[in-house]
């Protein structure tokens, strides 16, 4: 019982949560939530028990929710770079020094990426806002 309580919970949280870059604690914090109950079904702990944080990453090894989210874009990122991800999202990555107009920048020298040119032909509206210029700025790059 336990374990497909980790399952069915941790993979319903990761499911699509790479829309999740950038959203609002109030938007993870539900998630969040429904992790620490999966949590303590999985170790037996009652709902007040006090160190449910530290038995989340110690004994399980389970990310928070705002980290799962970075982590799995970070993920997907290294799969572009690599040619290891799907032609579509790998053709949004692609390094500053392979762009003619940016290589004598600074950042040409590093392994930063660069956003995709995005024309008005190719914006639809959506029910989230999350570009790939705040992706590459979450990720450090």
């Amino acid at each position: 019982m336990k374990t497909l309580v980790h399952v069915f919970v941790t993979s319903g949280v990761d499911y699509g949560n790479i829309i999740l870059v950038g959203a609002p604690k109030s938007v993870t914090n539900k998630l969040q939530r429904a992790l620490n109950a999966a949590a303590r079904i999985v170790t037996d702990a009652r709902k007040y028990d006090q160190g449910l944080s530290h038995l989340l990453h110690t004994a399980l090894h389970w990310l928070d929710v705002p980290e799962r989210v970075l982590y799995k874009l970070a993920m997907m990122v290294h799969r572009c770079l690599q040619d290891k991800a799907p032609q579509y999202l790998s053709n949004y990555c692609v390094p500053v020094s392979e762009v003619a107009s940016r290589q004598q920048l600074r950042s040409a020298s590093s392994s930063a990426s660069t956003d995709p040119t995005i024309s008005s032909q190719n914006i639809r509206p959506s029910g989230f806002c999350c570009g790939w210029p705040d992706v590459l700025e979450l990720t450090g790059r």
